[in-house]
């Protein structure tokens, strides 16, 4: 019988489980140890994976150190004034020492107690937060919600790009603790952060919600602030007052909890009612100089794409922190806009009341049918019009929109905005349609800086700038152009005869003031804007040397080649008109005009130095002659109402100027110091008041022109414009004239009558004439 029991056997058989146990034990153990290292390897490589964009863009360390709401670019006039920024969001930013303790209290209560201690990722919060599967509050940090609002633009709902995206969180998170202090975290965090209703930022947010400033929040508003970071919509203490009251109350718990303050005092706060002052936050856009900042940013854009082809450095101008010095000086801008907004308020008084009434209003010589259209065409040029139909929308859907009453709807008005209920959009446009507009822009002629600059009455109801953007027919401003070109080219003086007999023939421009016969000296012509002796003038000259020497006087805009261009049928700029005048007041020297002085990088380096593009385009005799012909229209003539209206007794050469139906009013106004233009008129051409008395320029621009130049003498000394200042004559002008022996110049003020001092309808053509009329407004204005 065979033995089972062998002891030898048994014995290996033991060491055989034995070995092959501690075999197994061993096994697990380094399976453990290498799962652990893998873990660590694993998630430094995925970090060092996403610090190197493998995962993703991340921000780089030049985005890390200047971040939106610290570096945007500042305009800074040239008395100094900082007048705006350019910025990608508007905010006001505070420092960490204005921040009152309880409201970074509230802020490390409610969101990271433990901020101080860790370096951007609090490894216990987000293990605490993954366990409870977010149950339990939320992981991330201050830092890294920061580093959430300044470079996750859209955090992603699909969980793993999410996760991704959190990753990329962390890792920013980390860079900016090494870049920032924590109080500059903490800093930026509260100027970041969107708290609606235009408040981005605490500073905005204390305005907008308890109209104060952020050092002068209490605990309970501070608590109430803070409570918004988890969402501003939802716990609105506008909106939503109650939910925000308990929200707020959750804070002021959470500060008790962390001894962030007694259980007294936030028994108190929790008693408090919430009590909010809502205000309406002054948005960046809506002052006049919006439209000098839109027309600088354009120029300084055009700048950096040259800039960056020429050495390979591209700048931002809303991160790069750079200080670009304009020609613009405050005060004048001031007095500019009071004075536009003087006239205007009148104006547009006056404008509603002759239409009061009418069914075409505010339009004349217009179907109804054509009426409709027009208020269509200015629906699809709307931004919501654009974005419904972008969505896919019908026009039939849109129009129910625009045409369905809602319960407030924004009336632009010169004493404040009014909202008005039971109106629709339609409504908007058709009232807006009613507003009259302006444009000013003021020089030095002597060196090309832009002083002063109005293109509008409020960038916030309409973004379009009627100095460099908008062309308008110019009527009789143009004449001075057609006289230079005539005095230069023939040698005429301000003596020489011009008959005012009516032109026989296809075109046959007709004087305002119907008046025909006899001559006239040029004096005479330019000072009642005779209609006759201007064509004339063109007709001896022809259109092409009239053309060319508005291109020497920097004008860019289309001109037709046509005759009626001397009575101001081009559409040119209220821009290219004031440089082109200056010339004149400046010798004949034309001086391009300057928005910018200089441009400095962050650093203080000067990276643009902008030099005035000069060049001679009439000798000094022939620009002193259109100096005197166009002081005898203030003097006398059309501009008169200056000194007997409005007592301007400093030497000034002017031209007013009007156009077909009385759609466009201009003047232009040349002092030896300052030369300044502005029209007036609205938005279409179809718009505008009936009569030539109330719509000729003298009545519309003029009076803005003589309300700017009283406030700028006034104060005179300061801006070197005085109402002593004379143009520079010419040695031997008189003699070169010689008008001694010349009858019209004797008989000018002894024996012509002008008649009625009214001017109207200089763009006025026959209807023989090979001259195309502009196309409607709606379709070429805009």
């Amino acid at each position: 019988m065979k033995n089972n029991n062998n002891p030898k056997t048994s014995t290996v058989s033991k060491a055989k489980k034995k070995f092959g146990g501690y075999s197994l034990t061993k096994k697990i153990i380094v399976t453990i140890w290498v799962l652990f290292f893998g873990a660590i390897l694993g998630v430094f490589g995925i970090f060092w994976a996403a610090s190197n964009g493998w995962l993703g863009e991340i921000p780089n360390v030049r985005d890390l150190e200047n971040p939106d709401i610290y570096v945007s670019s500042e305009i800074i006039s040239s008395d100094g004034v900082l007048l705006d920024r350019f910025e990608a969001e508007r905010r006001t930013p505070v420092d960490y020492k204005e921040l009152p303790p309880h409201l970074v209290d509230a802020l490390l209560a409610k969101e990271d107690v433990r901020f101080f201690d860790h370096s951007g990722v609090d490894i216990k919060a987000a293990f605490r937060a993954i366990s409870s599967a977010g149950e339990s509050g939320g992981g991330s940090t201050i830092t890294q919600q920061l580093a959430k609002q300044l470079y996750t633009k859209d955090p992603a709902s699909n969980k793993i790009t999410r996760v991704l995206q959190k990753l990329k969180e962390w890792v920013t998170s980390v860079q900016l603790e090494k870049l920032y202090t924590k109080e500059e975290i903490i800093a930026m965090y509260f100027n970041k952060f969107d708290f609606i209703y235009g408040a981005k930022g605490i500073e905005s947010a204390s305005k907008v919600y308890f109209n104060k400033s952020t050092k002068d929040l209490n605990l309970d508003e501070a608590a109430t602030l803070v409570s918004m970071f988890q969402n501003p919509v939802a716990f609105n203490p506008v909106k939503h007052p109650e939910v925000s009251k308990e929200k707020r109350n959750l804070v002021l718990d959470q500060m008790m909890k962390y001894n962030k303050i007694s259980q007294a005092e936030g028994e108190q706060a929790k008693a408090s009612p919430l009590v909010t002052d809502k205000q309406d936050i002054m948005k960046h856009d809506d002052s006049h100089s919006a439209y000098f900042k839109s027309a600088l940013r354009k120029e300084i854009s055009d700048w950096m794409i040259e800039y960056e082809k020429e050495t390979g450095k591209s700048y931002n101008l809303e991160k790069d922190g750079l200080k670009i010095y304009v020609t613009l000086d405050s005060r004048m801008q001031a007095i500019a806009e009071a004075a536009v907004q003087k006239q205007l308020k009148v104006l547009q008084d006056q404008f509603f009341g002759e239409q009061r009434g009418r069914s075409l209003a505010p339009f004349y010589n217009v179907s109804a049918d054509k009426r409709q259209r027009i208020f269509k065409q200015a629906m699809q040029r709307t931004d919501l019009f654009k974005k419904m139909k972008a969505e896919g929308k019908s026009d039939a859907e849109i129009e129910t929109v625009f045409n369905t009453p809602r319960d407030s709807v924004q009336f632009f008005t010169w004493n404040g905005i009014q909202y008005k209920k039971g109106k629709t959009l339609m409504d908007s446009i058709e009232y807006h349609k009613h507003i009259l507009q302006a444009g000013l822009m003021s020089m030095d002629p002597t060196d090309g800086t832009i002083k002063a600059w109005v293109g509008g009455i409020d960038w916030n109801y309409f973004k379009f700038d009627h100095v460099k953007q908008a062309r308008r027919q110019v009527g009789s401003t143009f004449k001075p152009f057609v006289y230079a070109t005539a005095i230069n080219q023939l040698g005429l003086t301000p003596c020489h005869m011009v008959s005012n007999e009516r032109i026989p023939g296809k075109w046959s421009p007709r004087n305002a003031n119907g008046r025909y016969g006899g001559s006239q000296d040029l004096r005479t012509a330019l000072a009642y804007s005779t209609n006759v002796v201007a064509a004339r003038l063109i007709m001896q000259t022809g259109t092409e040397p009239v053309i060319q020497m508005t291109r020497d006087l920097g004008v860019e805009s289309p001109i037709i080649n046509d005759n009626s261009i001397a009575l101001g049928s081009a559409d040119l700029t209220v821009y290219e008109m004031v440089g082109a005048m200056s010339a004149f007041a400046n010798g004949g020297i034309y001086i391009k005009p300057q928005l910018i002085l200089r441009i400095e990088d962050k650093q203080g380096k000067v990276i643009r130095d902008y030099t005035p593009k000069t060049r001679e385009v009439v000798n000094e005799n022939v620009a002193y002659t259109i100096i005197d012909l166009m002081k005898g229209v203030v003097d006398r003539g059309s501009g008169a109402r200056l000194r007997n209206r409005y007592n301007i007794t400093s030497e000034v050469a002017g031209k007013t100027g009007t156009t077909n139906e009385n759609s466009d009013g201009w003047f232009m106004g040349l002092t030896p110091n300052l030369v300044t233009g502005v029209w007036v008129g609205a938005e279409d051409r179809f718009a505008h008041f009936e009569s030539t008395a109330t719509g000729q320029g003298a009545n519309t621009a003029l009076p803005i022109w003589a309300y700017y130049m009283q406030g700028i003498y006034k104060e005179g000394e300061k801006f070197g414009v005085t109402t002593n200042d004379k143009f520079e004559k010419p040695k031997d002008i008189e003699r070169h004239w010689d008008c001694s022996n010349t009858y019209g110049f004797h008989q000018y003020d002894q024996t012509y009558d002008p008649g009625p001092i009214i001017e109207g309808g200089d763009g006025i053509i026959t209807s023989e004439s090979n001259y195309e009329a502009p196309k409607e407004e709606e379709e070429n204005n805009e």
